[in-house]
């Protein structure tokens, strides 16, 4: 049991790092309230779900094809620079009493899913981590506490995506629209910078 709640806080430690997905859910949380944080948070871990299995089956390799990086790295800086500019934009409209049904749960669950799928951090995160605990796991154990520990990686993730739609949500309560708009100002500079970054990787690959 001990070894499993041990997974459990690997899992919370591999979400906890502030990347793009952390980014967008705490603009989310401001903007549309804790269910839309929490679903960009839902799409990012289906996107975990997928590499996860993509390294399971020993497939992710297909990825590191140079191709598919530079496609992948590229996706990401058109999906992170169009988000962050239209976190932007959208700022001075945040209120504290903004209505949390204003944008659709499919939209907010697709935004964290795109920006998940599209990060290559994700798939060497991925392949670095989770291969190597399936690597020391397999090993020791059998197919079923693989499976097992798997899924407290997950519980981890899944804790943390409802600690981080937690606080951006609690952010609409207790601030005035002037700080409410200036989060979500440097949250979408965050994810302007992160997207930049993808964009340069993508450049270095094609050129």
């Amino acid at each position: 049991m001990g070894i499993f709640f041990g997974y459990i806080f690997l899992g919370l430690t591999l979400a906890a790092p502030i990347g793009p997905v952390n980014a967008a859910q705490l603009d989310k949380g401001i903007k549309s309230g804790f269910f839309h944080a929490w679903l960009v948070g839902l799409g990012a871990m289906a996107a975990d779900v997928i590499y996860m299995m993509m390294v399971f089956f020993g497939v992710v390799h297909f990825l590191e094809i140079p191709f598919m990086k530079s496609f992948l790295w590229s996706f990401g800086f058109f999906i992170l620079v169009y988000t962050g500019i239209e976190s932007i934009l959208s700022a001075g409209k945040v209120s504290s009493s903004t209505s949390s049904n204003e944008e659709s749960p499919a939209r907010s669950f697709f935004s964290g899913f795109f920006m998940s799928i599209s990060n290559p951090l994700t798939i060497l995160f991925w392949l670095g981590i989770y291969g190597s605990v399936l690597a020391k796991t397999s090993a020791e154990y059998d197919i079923a506490h693989v499976i097992i520990y798997s899924i407290a990686i997950f519980i981890g993730l899944f804790i943390w995506d409802i600690t981080m739609a937690a606080i951006a949500s609690s952010f609409r309560k207790y601030l005035n629209q002037k700080i409410l708009a200036a989060i979500s100002i440097l949250s979408g500079l965050s994810l302007i910078g992160f997207g930049v970054y993808f964009g340069i990787q993508a450049y270095k690959l094609l050129f």
